[in-house]
């Protein structure tokens, strides 16, 4: 076993691009680190949704071994989820972990998550969720939106927002209105105690690995998980929530596109997705995240890199 108490303040983290290979990788690490994973996907969270975020639950066993993981299936459907919940949900699983005296692994592509984490995001005056609001500003465009914060907030408080997905421009509008302060929790930044990898991999293959994915996505019965959704009483529109699969099988079983649509739609945004992600990533670099870029198979770097940062006081 490679943990000790001296190491209990260290997180490493694996991230990277969607398809990738994340997963896998944060679970040999585990193996060999005796560690346990936390999720930062931000659909995982759900349950009843598995083939389509990709929870390859079956990949957290390795050699007749079971890898211990968090924040996967710990929420119904129906509820929404904010950072400050995953920063909370974050660190109970970090001290539950510890607490074992076993290494935390983050692993997932939320670029948001992580980022949260590792630098000074103070959310604990932000307000709670407000369904009513967020369903009134749900039918408005996105530039609609964006004219409509730029009433409400100045140039300066526009420029420190994320406002890249409408889901962000309605929630900005949402802090923007609140006139209660709030206080409770907040995370302690953990850049400078965290070893940040992510797993580099060439355009034409994430490419060639999204398409082979979503295939075998859509055998293995991701209309039926979503039809599913829908039988237990998810409303149709909700799937717009989750985005890319859910949002494209939305329109395909309200008729809005045929399935050949669907799937080659789904494709050109997952592709698309990836894109954004890796602009994410620069961006994290740009604000002093040390990302420790390594070949998406090279787990011997990779586990090298760990066992270093792990041995250091």
């Amino acid at each position: 076993m490679t943990s000790n108490k001296k190491n209990q303040d260290k997180l490493v983290i694996i991230t990277g691009p969607t398809a990738c290979g994340k997963t896998s990788m944060a679970v040999k690490l585990a193996n060999d680190l005796n560690g346990e994973i936390i999720s930062a996907d931000s659909r995982q969270i759900y349950k009843g949704m598995d083939i389509g975020t990709g929870k390859d639950l079956d990949e957290y066993e390795i050699n007749n071994k079971k890898i211990p993981y968090h924040l996967i299936d710990i929420l119904n459907p129906m509820e929404n989820y904010s950072v400050h919940n995953f920063q909370k949900d974050f660190s109970d699983a970090y001290d539950i972990i510890n607490k074992k005296n076993k290494i935390p692994i983050l692993c997932g592509g939320t670029g948001l998550y992580i980022e949260s984490v590792l630098l000074d995001y103070d959310l604990s005056n932000k307000p709670p969720p407000n369904e009513n609001l967020r369903q009134e500003l749900s039918s408005y465009s996105k530039d609609e939106l964006l004219n409509m914060l730029s009433k409400i907030s100045n140039s300066e408080q526009m420029s420190k927002m994320v406002l890249i997905t409408k889901k962000q421009i309605i929630r900005n509008i949402e802090i923007m209105k609140n006139n209660e302060p709030l206080s409770g929790f907040k995370l302690t930044p953990r850049n400078d105690i965290s070893l940040i990898i992510g797993l580099e991999i060439n355009r034409e293959l994430i490419r060639k690995k999204i398409k082979i994915r979503l295939e075998e996505r859509l055998n293995e019965g991701m209309i039926d998980e979503v039809k599913k959704l829908i039988d237990n009483g998810m409303p149709i529109n909700r799937l717009e929530y989750f985005g890319l699969e859910y949002r494209f099988i939305g329109e395909y079983l309200k008729g809005s596109i045929k399935k050949d649509e669907m799937v080659e739609s789904l494709k050109t945004s997952i592709r698309k997705f990836a894109k954004r992600q890796k602009t994410w990533f620069r961006r994290m670099e740009k604000r002093g995240i040390k990302i420790n870029w390594v070949s998406y198979n090279d787990y011997d770097r990779i586990l090298k890199i760990s066992k270093k940062y792990i041995s250091e006081s």
